[in-house]
């Protein structure tokens, strides 16, 4: 079965809204017969997509270092945990179990871990798709970022199209589906 990662934080947000997001994400990937891929913890918005897809009968794969998990911050309940040495072992293995994958809003940690994966696509390490569930705009401000960035061609427009965003989980789910990645060089002359 076809596996997505949610990248989101370890936070709730300062609105419901992000965790009703999520509990829609969950529901669309179950609908799907996408198995979960996230970084393991029971707390936040994290907390809120695994209990929501195990609720709705999906799987959730947890992938979270050692070192959170001594602090009694792993989900006990999942399909699989996967317990790692450090943070990059732990983006390394989510990379490895998914076919695609979707940052909801959070801080620090979700967009350096959007904007790697993304990466490795750009450097075509993998085809897989990769996108943003932009709940009530979270994300504009970065999608004008990367549009400045391709104006100014630090990313050329088939890189900057790689990175999906929409509005809804359906929505995003069924652009993971039309998704092709692009066979371009990364070097812009």
């Amino acid at each position: 079965m076809p596996r997505i990662c949610v990248y989101c934080g370890s936070s709730m947000g300062s609105r419901a809204i992000y965790s009703e997001a999520a509990k829609e994400l969950a529901d669309v990937l179950v609908r799907h017969d996408f198995e979960l891929v996230y970084g393991g913890a029971d707390k936040g918005i994290m907390g809120v997509i695994a209990n929501a897809v195990l609720e709705l009968g999906g799987k959730v794969h947890g992938v979270i270092p050692k070192i959170l998990c001594e602090k009694e911050l792993a989900h006990q309940n999942l399909t699989e945990l996967h317990v790692v040495a450090s943070m990059h072992a732990r983006k390394t293995m989510m990379a490895a179990l998914s076919d695609g994958f979707i940052a909801m809003p959070g801080g620090y940690g979700t967009l350096e871990e959007i904007i790697e994966i993304i990466t490795w696509g750009q450097l075509q390490f993998h085809d897989k798709p990769c996108g943003l569930l932009n709940v009530d705009g979270y994300f504009d401000h970065l999608l004008e970022y990367l549009d400045r960035a391709t104006a100014e061609r630090f990313l050329k427009v088939e890189n900057r199209k790689m990175l999906l965003c929409e509005d809804t989980a359906a929505e995003l789910i069924q652009s993971f589906e039309r998704y092709s990645a692009p066979t371009v060089e990364k070097w812009i002359r």
